[in-house]
């Protein structure tokens, strides 16, 4: 440091009190931080031999001048999926008290020439076969288009931090069918119990990162558990940790012919048990279809494999219907997949029409009350790998309770939705594609994030079920030049070394997870700085999304218990469909109208409150054709929201604030042969 001069004149003799005070002032001041030279951001013990980082300059701390966190966000990966999946899928770990030569060495079953590397020619073709050797020669694996081996060691995470990333979500991840047809295991298959290990692992990873610091608390892998922890992490310039679940079975609740294996309090309990371990976000579906919802389809030999796994799990094969609007799942196809052999004799995976690309199941009557329940414990849903039926009904419920807690993190989300996701405060990311593909899918969107004011972010599915991108070619011409400077200009990023290898993005590709600042910089490149900045922003959306999850407060509905009453009610002799039904706070009795078209219903407040949102819940006699009237005095109406393409479900009219004391559901064309019908209708001032 550089000290200020003084003029002679104000310098003042030195006594014995002031001596002291200086000795107390070093005694019990605080810590020096970097700014007085400590590098805070290396160890003092890192294990000996190690792989390199190969960053060097002081990480960046603090905020931007509004406030603001900065930082990349990595939406979706799975650090400890190699304790998924019965323990071999995934080979090498990503730290070991013994060092990195036991860390990332490959199965056993991949000796000696990876022929036994079954995962990768069922996914992939080919004969899997590879040189099995890790630390220290690197010869073949860690490689963008390996799906087998550990991308996610300790010191590759601290690559991708150094380079700028600030978050990092790490999807706690396993699929029991998958582990019960792979031979080869060292473990039971329950996926409770591997999502309780990987919780434990990672906060094991964040104890062995705090010992090369010096202690607890003093590392820069920083699980957390809220908000206001993750932006204290940031501002320190540490990586924000957060846990998430992507599991085929959550809680148990898995479906055999229909039959759902779980109830709504295994629900409750589950999702009780998850949020004592820290995970905040979580997928309700992930690959097959279960007894919560439906899941989006897999494409090509990959999807006949899953939808293999799918029958072996349920007992059905995935079942598609023609779409009703632009939405759509993945197109399924016909290819051929190794996995079809563990099917019994004289089963088959049935063919599929091309213009049938949508999920029969959406949302069952369980899924509803779980995207409930986690709407009570602040925590946000993963809508990725959802059917669009059963995303339309989450965003349903999402819109009517105003509810932000929605996220999209490696674009499996049919992208049609992703207003809707904006419009709700949530958050969406794309997966790691190359980047030309990248820029040009951020491109398309872009209009979208000025609109909504919200940064960008990426989800990298590393040690899960996808390639990552290729290499462009050392001849490209607007290729990754060594060294390159971070996206804040304080750190330096040169090759990264492990062992034996240097990898360079050009000629490697994202091999893995610390070829993050390396595939940012080819974005950069390809794209220029301006999807780049989007990306910077990433982190401080992120959190505004969670935040505003935690802050959710129910609004009250005005219309509960109030007097309704209707233009008819269809007669029967067994129960009762009169208006009142419709605002009893009961979503099993309903009003029904008689069966014919200009029909209404409608409800006193008891005074005049400001109304903007009103929420219909349909039987399934929906109204296609209806609008909402408001009325100050019961006799003179103003028509604030209308529509002509109803669909029946769960829908939300929002409209601005308008003085009102009735409120009116005036039906203009049914979208049945039957009446109109509702079971309940929800009436708020926000």
């Amino acid at each position: 440091m550089t000290q200020t001069r003084r003029s002679y004149r104000r310098r003042k003799n030195v006594t014995v009190v002031s001596l002291l005070l200086l000795v107390l002032a070093v005694v019990l001041g605080p810590t020096p931080s970097s700014a007085a030279g400590t590098d805070w951001w290396n160890p003092t013990a890192r294990p000996t031999p190690d792989v390199q980082v190969n960053v060097t300059g002081e990480p960046f701390t603090g905020t931007n001048s509004a406030g603001e966190v900065r930082g990349f966000v990595d939406a979706h990966n799975h650090l400890f999926s190699n304790e998924a999946f019965g323990g071999r899928l995934i080979c090498g770990k990503v730290f070991s008290e013994a060092g990195v030569a036991d860390a990332l060495k490959d199965c056993p079953e991949h000796y000696p020439d990876g022929t036994l590397a079954i995962f990768d020619y069922i996914t992939h073709g080919g004969d899997g076969k590879h040189d099995p050797v890790g630390w220290p020669t690197f010869k073949d694996w860690p490689a963008y288009d390996s799906m087998t081996h550990q991308a996610n060691y300790y010191a590759w995470i601290e690559r991708a931090w150094r380079g700028g990333q600030r978050v990092l979500v790490n999807d706690l991840v396993t699929n029991g069918v998958i582990c019960s047809v792979y031979p080869f295991k060292d473990r039971g298959c329950d996926e409770m119990t591997s999502i309780r290990l990987q919780a434990r692992m990672t906060y094991a990873l964040q104890d062995y990162i705090d010992k090369m610091y010096g202690g607890t608390g003093k590392g820069w892998f920083r699980i957390v558990t809220d908000s206001a922890q993750a932006r204290e992490v940031i501002k320190q310039g540490k990586l924000a940790v957060i846990l998430g679940v992507e599991t085929s079975e959550p809680f148990g609740c898995k479906q055999i012919l229909d039959i759902p294996q779980c109830s709504k309090a295994d629900i409750d309990k589950g999702l009780d048990e998850l949020y004592s371990l820290g995970v905040r976000s979580m997928f309700l579906c992930h690959k097959f279809d279960n007894a919560l919802c439906g899941v989006r389809f897999d494409s090509g030999g990959l999807g006949t494999a899953i939808n293999v796994g799918q029958f072996l799990s349920t007992g059905t094969f995935w079942q598609t219907e023609k779409c009703t609007g632009p939405q759509h799942d993945n197109p399924i196809g016909n290819a051929t997949s190794e996995a079809e052999d563990d099917l019994p004799a004289g089963v088959e995976v049935p063919s599929y029409d091309s213009d049938a690309q949508c999920n029969k199941r959406g949302l069952t009557e369980l899924g509803e009350y779980a995207v409930h329940a986690m709407e009570k414990r602040k925590m946000m849903l993963e809508i990725d790998h959802m059917s669009v039926k059963a995303v339309g009904q989450a965003l349903d419920i999402f819109e009517a309770d105003s509810y932000p807690g929605v996220l999209s993190s490696h674009s499996w989300m049919d992208l049609n939705w992703t207003e809707r996701v904006y419009s709700l405060g949530g958050f969406v990311a794309q997966y790691m594609h190359g980047s030309e593909g990248f820029v040009a899918e951020a491109a398309r969107t872009k209009a979208l994030r000025d609109k909504y004011g919200v940064g960008y972010g990426f989800g990298t599915d590393f040690n899960g079920i996808g390639d990552h991108p290729a290499p462009r070619g050392a001849d490209t011409a607007n290729k990754v030049t060594y060294p390159f400077k971070s996206v804040d200009g304080g750190s330096v990023i040169d090759r990264q070394t492990s062992g034996e290898r240097t990898f360079d993005y050009n000629t490697d590709g994202a091999a893995m997870v610390g070829m993050i600042p390396d595939w940012i910089e080819d974005i950069r490149k390809v794209g220029g700085q301006d999807v780049v900045d989007d990306l910077f922003r990433g982190a401080e959306s992120y959190l505004d999304t969670w935040g505003a999850t935690e802050q959710h407060q129910a609004s009250v509905n005005l219309a509960n218990g109030r007097t309704a009453t209707a233009s008819s009610s269809e007669s029967n002799p067994f129960t009762s469909y009169q208006p009142g039904r419709a605002v009893d706070g009961d979503d099993s009795t309903r009003w029904a109208s008689d069966w014919s078209d200009d029909q209404w219903w409608q409800v006193d407040l008891g005074s005049t409150n400001l109304v903007s949102r009103v929420t219909l819940d349909w039987e399934r006699a929906y109204g296609k054709s209806y609008r909402i009237e408001l009325s100050t005095d019961g006799s003179t109406w103003q028509t604030v929201w209308s529509t002509t393409s109803g669909d029946g479900g769960l829908d939300t009219a929002k409209f601005s604030g308008t003085p009102a004391r009735y409120v009116r559901v005036h039906g203009l064309d049914r979208g049945t042969d039957w009446g109109y019908s509702l079971y309940e209708v929800g009436v708020h001032s926000a």
